[in-house]
């Protein structure tokens, strides 16, 4: 019966992982580095290139502009630092790891440029969740505030109720919108200010309600804005994308060994 529920477990873990749809640990970088574009340049500036770089079986949106040094949509990175502040860090995990392996995704909302962070995939397909967290950018602009530019998030008193807001929406080939879904990267709302709090691990968004989607389409929003959009760094990290069959395999792995081990208890 052992080798059984241990032979069942290898499958259904074989599937699982043949089943993610992306998790960026089939892009090749160097250690301690980033791909953000190629940055094309025209001697204009201001032309954003669109590329797409594939993860499994979903192609992650990127532009830049090589005059400008601009670059919006998705990246890729395995940068860990998680307590060097400001723009130059623009490319690590607050978190200080990736979720899985070593490599993540990055996005950028360049409100400028109007590109948003969009994932196309190969076929229709129902996404399961996504795991998301903040970059430490984001983050450090947030718990510090950066004068001149952005609040530090609660205020002087740390009461101000500041927020600021992932929402993923699906998208058919017909150009149908599902969703969306919205998830907070930090949430300063709470009544009780030790509620407070600034995503600093991988969270699990669940996506079902989604649907079958041809592209997700992620954008931000904060409670920190000016006359020039929002002021808190458009950034978020994000890692291992999974299918909703590899979560029903699991789901149902699970009830099975449950099963067995009840019928395998000893009775009193």
């Amino acid at each position: 019966m052992k080798r059984s529920i241990g032979f069942l477990f290898a499958i259904l873990m074989i599937g699982a992982v043949q089943g993610m749809v992306a998790d960026f640990d089939d892009l090749t970088l160097n250690a301690n580095s980033h791909w953000s574009g190629d940055y094309p340049s025209d001697g204009i500036g201001g032309t954003m290139g669109l590329e797409v770089f594939q993860s499994g079986s979903a192609g992650f949106e990127n532009h830049s502009d090589g005059d400008w040094g601009m670059w919006g949509g998705f990246a890729f990175s395995n940068e860990t630092d998680n307590q060097t502040a400001g723009f130059m860090n623009q490319f690590s995990t607050y978190a200080g790891r990736a979720h899985s392996g070593a490599n993540f995704g990055v996005g950028y909302v360049d409100a400028f440029s109007g590109i948003t962070p969009t994932i196309v995939f190969d076929r229709a397909t129902t996404i399961a969740g996504v795991y998301v967290t903040n970059t430490t950018y984001a983050a450090m602009d947030m718990l510090y505030g950066n004068p001149g530019f952005s609040k530090k998030f609660g205020g002087p008193g740390g009461s101000d109720k500041d927020w600021l807001r992932l929402s993923i929406i699906g998208k058919t080939a017909a150009g149908q919108s599902t969703g969306p879904v919205e998830f907070y990267l930090a949430d300063y709302r709470f009544d009780d200010n030790g509620l407070d709090y600034i995503v600093n691990d991988w969270q699990y968004v669940d996506l079902r309600s989604l649907g079958q989607v041809d592209s997700l389409v992620f954008s931000l929003s904060s409670s920190d804005n000016s006359g020039y959009g929002m002021n808190t760094p458009a950034y978020f990290a994000i890692d291992t994308i999974v299918p909703e069959p590899a979560v029903t395999g699991l789901l149902l792995l699970g009830g099975i060994l449950a099963r067995s081990i009840r019928k395998a208890k000893p009775s009193a």
